[in-house]
């Protein structure tokens, strides 16, 4: 399974996305604003309010202690530790995951419980036919 985001909004206080399952839209996302230094060098990280860098990385669904359900979590991000995709609606409900849902609302998700249970439903699936799970965010 492939997952994509892509990033259509950078604004000073969040970022908002698109992610799609195997090319076919699935819903939208909110992150954290994005930092961008420019001329190919990396953003700047500041902890708590910055989104991920670009890159390919793999998911897995495993048990969150903070959240206390199973959630999707992206490894390998560079300078990021525990960077999962959760409920939330807005900027201040993420340190750097990814909340998914409906954006309705300038700079918020909506109905985010419901696109998490589906998109870990939509997961497990692709896990129980072997299938490796990638994000690739742009």
């Amino acid at each position: 399974m492939e997952l994509t985001l892509t990033r259509i909004a950078k604004r000073n206080a969040y970022t908002i996305g698109r992610l799609a399952i195997d090319d076919k839209d699935f819903c939208d996302t909110l992150e954290p604003t994005w930092r961008d230094i420019g001329w190919g060098r990396p953003g700047r990280k500041v902890n708590g309010s910055t989104a991920i860098p670009e890159g390919r990385y793999p998911v897995v669904v495993t048990f969150s202690p903070k959240f206390k359900k199973w959630l999707p979590l992206l490894l390998h991000v560079p300078q990021f530790k525990g960077i999962r995709i959760h409920a939330g609606n807005a900027a201040g409900d993420t340190e750097g995951c990814i909340l998914v849902g409906e954006n309705l609302k300038q700079g918020m998700v909506v109905n985010s419980r419901i696109w998490v249970h589906r998109l870990v439903r939509a997961i497990t699936e692709a896990r129980e036919k072997d299938e490796a799970i990638w994000i690739t965010v742009q």
